[in-house]
C-alpha cells in the first residue's frame, strides 16, 4: 500500500516523500483514512512505529480544506513532556512544508518565555502542541483561545490520563467546544485509561497494532548485581563492548546528574538529562545526544516518552522503573523503525519482586543473569507480612483536623 493510497494530497504526499517514507506503517496505514474521515480514534501501536504521522498528515489536510479566517487554535495536542511537544511540533511543520497556505504550529511549554508564546498564539497559531501545566496557565489568564478547536489529539494518552490527571482535564475540557474530534494515541492502554478515555471519547474506533507488550526486535537482558556495584558494571560493559549510543535509566534527577558525573570522570562522554535542568540545556543534552556528540545520555523518565532518536543501541534501566507501562516506553527507545536494539535491566535483592510484576504486566519472562566480577552476593530479602492494623486505633480526619486547631475540641 502507498501513501497515495490513503487519500493524502499531493502536498501532503510531497511532505512525506522530503521525509524519506516510502510505505505507510500498519499504524499509519489503519488511522489516516480514519483521521481524514473526522472519527474519534484510540489507537495503540508499539513506539517507532510512526505514530505522530498518523495523526498529523491527516489533521494538517483536513486543516488546509478548512475555513482558515476563523479565529483561534484549531489544533490542540497534549504531550507529557516538553521534549516530546517541541519534537511532534517540528513533525507537524515539516508535514505542512509544502501546503498551499502557511499552517503556524508553536509549543506552549514550560522553560520558555510566557511573552514570546502569548505573541505567537496571537499572531494567528492554528496549531499548538502543549504540556498540560503550561497550557492550563495560559486558559487561566485568557491567553488562549479553544472555542473554536476541531481537534484534540493526547499523544503518549496513557501517561496523559493517569490519574493525576484528571483533575487538570476537567479544566481544559471546560475551554473547548463539546463537538470536536478526539484522537488518543499510545502505545499502552491500561484499563483506568480506557475507563477515563470514556470522557473523551465520542463513539471511538480502536485500533491496535502490534499488540504484544514488547518490540520483537528488542533482545532484552536482566543482569543481577549489588546496588553498590552498578555503576561500576555499567562502566564496564560501555568499555568493553563498546557502547556507542545508549540512553541509561534513574528514578531521580540526582541520580542522573550523579551518575554522569561519575561516568565522565572514566573517560566516558556522557551527560543528564531530567527536569531540573533549564530548559535550554535540556535542548542542548538531547541535541548532542541525537547527532551523538555524546555516547551516553543518563535519564530520568521524561526521556523514556516518545523521543524518537535514531541509532541508540543499548537502554539500561539503572533504577527500575515505577510502572510496566513505562519499562515498555523506556526499552523502546532502541530497535526503531525496525532496527535492533539491546535493553539491559539491573536488578538486585531488593528490586527482585518489583521486577516480576513488570515480568507479568509486560508479558515477559526474562533469564536471570551475572556478570563474572559483578555477581550478585548477600542474601535474598525475605518478604514479611505486617501486622494486621487494629480497629478504632487510627485517627478520624476529624480528630487530625481538631489536632490542627480547624475544629472546636469535642464537648
Amino acid at each position: 500500500m502507498s501513501f497515495a493510497s490513503l487519500g493524502l494530497e499531493d502536498f501532503i504526499l510531497s511532505a512525506v516523500e522530503k521525509a524519506g517514507y516510502e510505505t505507510p506503517t500498519p499504524i499509519q496505514e489503519q488511522a489516516i483514512p480514519l483521521v481524514l474521515a473526522g472519527c474519534d480514534l484510540m489507537a495503540q501501536a508499539q513506539t517507532g512505529t510512526g505514530k505522530t504521522a498518523a495523526f498529523a498528515l491527516g489533521v494538517i489536510q483536513n486543516l488546509v480544506a478548512e475555513d482558515s479566517h476563523v479565529p483561534g487554535v484549531k489544533v490542540l495536542v497534549l504531550t507529557p513532556t516538553r521534549e516530546l511537544a517541541r519534537q511532534v511540533c517540528n513533525s507537524f511543520q515539516n508535514y505542512a512544508s509544502f501546503a498551499p497556505r502557511r499552517i503556524k504550529a508553536m509549543t506552549v511549554i514550560g522553560g520558555e518565555s510566557i511573552d514570546d508564546q502569548t505573541a505567537r498564539i496571537e499572531n494567528g497559531a492554528e496549531i499548538v502542541v502543549a504540556t498540560p501545566g503550561r497550557l492550563i496557565d495560559f486558559i487561566e489568564h485568557d491567553a488562549i483561545d479553544l472555542s473554536n478547536l476541531a481537534v484534540l489529539i493526547l499523544d503518549e494518552a496513557d501517561k496523559m490520563l493517569d490519574e493525576g490527571f484528571a483533575e487538570e482535564l476537567d479544566k481544559l475540557l471546560g475551554a473547548m467546544p463539546s463537538e470536536r474530534q478526539n484522537l488518543l494515541f499510545s502505545a499502552t492502554f491500561p484499563e483506568k485509561v480506557v475507563k477515563l478515555s470514556k470522557r473523551l471519547l465520542c463513539s471511538p474506533l480502536e485500533i491496535s497494532v502490534d499488540a504484544e507488550p514488547t518490540v520483537n526486535t528488542i533482545e532484552q537482558h536482566c543482569i543481577e548485581v549489588n546496588h553498590e556495584n552498578r555503576g561500576m558494571l555499567l562502566r564496564h560493559l560501555i568499555k568493553t563492548e563498546s557502547w556507542k549510543h545508549t540512553i541509561v535509566f534513574t528514578s531521580t534527577c540526582r541520580g542522573a546528574s550523579n551518575l554522569a558525573t561519575k561516568l565522565r570522570a572514566a573517560g566516558i562522554g556522557a551527560s543528564a538529562l531530567h527536569g531540573e535542568l533549564p530548559q535550554a540545556e535540556r535542548n542542548e543534552v538531547l541535541y548532542r545526544f541525537s547527532k551523538q556528540m555524546i555516547s551516553v545520555m543518563v535519564a530520568t523518565d521524561i526521556a523514556c516518552r516518545g523521543i524518537d532518536v535514531s541509532g541508540i543501541s543499548h537502554v539500561v534501566n539503572f533504577d527500575l522503573p515505577r510502572s510496566p507501562e513505562d519499562y515498555i516506553h523506556r526499552i523502546g527507545r532502541t530497535a526503531r523503525a525496525g532496527e535492533s536494539g539491546k535493553a539491559i535491566t539491573f536488578v538486585g535483592h531488593e528490586d527482585q519482586a518489583h521486577f516480576k510484576l513488570i515480568e507479568k504486566r509486560a508479558g515477559i519472562f526474562l533469564d536471570r543473569e551475572q556478570i563474572e566480577g559483578f555477581e550478585l552476593t548477600g542474601d535474598p530479602i525475605v518478604q514479611q507480612r505486617g501486622a494486621a492494623p487494629v480497629k478504632g486505633k487510627k485517627k478520624s480526619k476529624k480528630d487530625k483536623l481538631r489536632e490542627a486547631g480547624l475544629l472546636p475540641p469535642k464537648e
